[in-house]
């Protein structure tokens, strides 16, 4: 076990899963005994608050870990964003020169830093440059008007925050950066030279040693945030003191001064000011990319939170990045409970204060609306003065619901979701009019990958008997049915708008269930109440002695997959048990016009919806799956903060209810009046101090 003092490490997600071990929380009374049975003392870096465990670890004679972030560590600085990669070191830490680090020793070895992941190493190079990532990547990318367009060359000089520890652990003082800025001046008499001060200096949180540089004529100074990587593109030449960022213009290919001592220099690829006796070896820029980002950090994998590969981050950061670039502007909803609001403000935008909730369609007005923001309400119709605001203004107008594998319990329970549609042109329920998923399904020519993607979700949700809501008992259904066919009618909330806009001649769960009977006599029938209208959520009770008339039984305890595991035949209005039973390969019959239905895969009632006429091609089973869960909704990791995949929800949702069937929660979290009005007291609550 790794004994941890640190409340701020202990409380880093997935911690365990960076370092492959049982950790111990070493408390103020905890025994010596215990302390002994550990493995080594971590601790955070060259903090002063590791004096403690430093301390102790000399004591009994432990080794010392010293934890920091990765150098590509996450979209969003650590105030938002939990950390994808971490390093860990037993003999120092990289950014400290006046003793050895683990990196250190690795660069100083003869060893062969490239010996099996040449191929890895020049493929991971080749993405950070050409998706431009850095250690954080919220950053927008340079805006090309800050630069000089006459200019002859373009030096760049790199500020750092006062105090930063790699400073002062990295033979530098306030000193080396005038003595820095003095050389970029003199060596380049012909470039202009671009002064960037750290983004916490813009924000007035920190001091920088080159604040006081102003533009003249041979000066600009870049006080903004800016992607790194898309600076130094511009760049001739860069002169840092021990900024990171002098390592990543080695990866663009920029010759870089430096006037401190960082990992990367002493290696003989930068031109040093100073030097260390200790850094023997010669490396090529390849050969310290191996050593830092391969050998020497850790990562974390955001699909299974276990331990991953750089790239598993790069390709979190990616999507990362493209969500953000896809919802630019601010996310202005309007119209939404303030419980709804707690529980989906994290999952409009990646940054700080771009989701806002406001009353009606004149607070919203009042923000002075821009054509990248977005204006976002729940459902089908738009409030109030919605739509005309959106089409004076330019902004976006989203329909928000929930995804397809929301959660392990109800929304209407006021649980939070772990999935979210936003749809630009209609909502998929909707099928009076197109929405973005049909027209992804109409549209697409889904790849190889897709589809074998598609085809593997499909085994996994049916492996282990997912859902929309997960968190109902998934027993075998033992019904006396021997011999029989045995057909699913699922309930529906007949207020449901797929219901309203989607059925014509059978809109009530009593009419389906005659529907059913009138096409199976001699089956047995099984109906199964919509849970939202069990808990009493939500309105459409079929009283027992009226659903008895059609059906031979009816199922309240079990799982809908549990449902659909023991039928031979679904038939549905709109439900979306229909689309469970297809990824299930089971026969469907729907009376109205679902978004899954009309593309040639189901047995369809009702041919002259307006909804089928519009969809056009027939499709395989993957494809509708591809469409439907890969493209269409958005996935939302609670513990990083950010944006996933479907498989990774998939992931989170098993972990979540096998916990809580472990510890009986299951049952706890679907019945029980009382409890479940605490709960979302709880939630209320929260969203009583909930700020917009």
């Amino acid at each position: 076990m790794i004994g941890i003092c640190s409340s701020g490490i202990w409380s880093i997600p997935h911690i365990s899963s960076f370092l492959e071990l049982p950790l111990f929380k070493i408390r103020r009374l905890t025994t010596t005994a215990s302390i002994q049975q550990l493995n080594s003392i971590a601790g955070w870096g060259q903090r002063p608050s590791t004096r403690l465990s430093r301390a102790l670890a000399a004591k009994y004679q432990l080794p010392f870990l010293a934890l920091e972030d990765g150098f590509l560590r996450s979209f969003n600085t650590g105030e938002h964003s939990p950390p994808l990669a971490l390093v860990f070191d037993s003999q120092g830490i990289y950014y400290d020169c006046t003793g050895p680090s683990a990196l250190e020793t690795l660069l100083n070895s003869n060893d062969d830093l490239l010996a099996g992941i040449t191929a890895d190493v020049t493929r991971a190079k080749a993405l950070l440059l050409q998706h431009q990532l850095s250690k954080y990547n919220h950053a927008p990318v340079l805006d090309q008007a800050l630069l000089r367009g006459d200019d002859r060359q373009r030096v760049l000089v790199i500020d750092q925050t006062a105090g930063d520890m790699s400073v002062a652990l990295g033979g530098a003082s306030a000193a080396s950066f005038s003595q820095m800025l003095t050389a970029a001046y003199a060596e380049n008499p012909d470039a202009t030279v671009y002064v960037k001060t750290h983004p916490e200096v813009t924000s007035g949180r920190k001091q920088g040693y080159l604040s006081h540089v102003q533009d003249d004529e041979r000066t600009v100074a870049l006080r903004q945030a800016i992607n790194p990587l898309s600076l130094i593109e511009q760049m001739d030449k860069v002169y840092v003191v021990t900024s990171t960022m002098g390592f990543e213009a080695l990866l663009a290919g920029k010759p870089v001064s430096v006037f401190g001592m960082p990992w990367y220099a002493g290696w003989g690829v930068t031109d040093d000011s100073q030097c260390c006796a200790r850094r023997t070896q010669h490396r090529s820029v390849d050969e310290l990319f191996a050593a830092a980002y391969f050998h020497y950090s850790r990562y974390l994998n955001p699909v299974n939170h276990q331990r991953g590969t750089i790239f598993d981050v790069i390709d979190w950061l990616i999507l990362q990045r493209k969500m953000a670039k896809h919802y630019s502007g601010r996310m202005i909803c309007v119209g939404f409970r303030r419980w709804k609001a707690v529980n989906i403000k994290p999952l409009l935008s990646l940054h700080a204060g771009q989701a806002l909730f406001v009353k009606d369609a004149a607070q919203a007005a009042a923000l002075g609306l821009q054509a990248a923001d977005c204006l976002v309400f729940w459902g089908r119709q738009a409030p109030k003065g919605v739509a005309k605001l959106a089409a004076e203004s330019g902004a976006r107008l989203l329909r928000m619901e929930d995804g397809f594998v929301r959660s392990v319990g109800l929304g209407s329970d006021l649980i939070r979701p772990l999935s979210l549609v936003l749809d630009e042109q209609g909502i998929y329920f909707d099928p009076s009019h197109p929405s973005a998923l049909e027209h992804i399904l109409n549209t697409t020519a889904f790849s190889a990958a897709e589809c074998a993607r598609s085809q593997h979700l499909r085994q996994f949700i049916t492996e282990h008997g997912i859902s929309k809501y997960n968190s109902e008992p998934r027993d075998i259904a033992l019904w006396p049915c021997t011999g029989k066919e045995v057909v699913l009618v699922p309930g529906q909330v007949e207020d449901d708008a797929s219901i309203r806009y989607g059925c014509s001649d059978v809109k009530t769960n009593l009419g389906l269930l005659q529907a059913a009977r009138a096409a199976h006599p001699n089956a047995f029938i099984v109906y199964k109440p919509h849970p939202d209208v069990m808990s009493g959520n939500r309105a459409g009770k079929l009283a027992l002695a009226q659903a008895l008339q059609f059906a031979d039984f009816m199922e309240a305890r079990l799982s809908v997959v549990s449902c659909i595991d023991a039928c031979d035949v679904v038939h549905t209005m709109t439900s979306l048990t229909g689309f469970d039973a297809l990824l299930r390969n089971k026969r469907v019959v729907v009376y109205g016009q679902p978004f899954y239905a009309g593309w040639g895969l189901t047995e369809d009632v009702l041919n002259a919806g307006a909804a089928f006429a519009r969809r056009t091609r027939p499709l395989s089973l993957d494809e509708l799956v591809a469409g439907t869960l890969l493209h269409y909704p958005l996935y939302w990791d609670w513990s990083l903060k950010g944006y996933t995949h479907c498989e990774a929800v998939l992931q989170q949702i098993i972990q979540t209810r096998n916990t809580l069937e472990a510890q009986n929660g299951l049952e706890k979290l679907r019945v029980g009046f009382v409890r479940r009005q605490l709960r979302k007291l709880n939630i209320l609550a929260k969203a009583w101090i909930f700020k917009s």
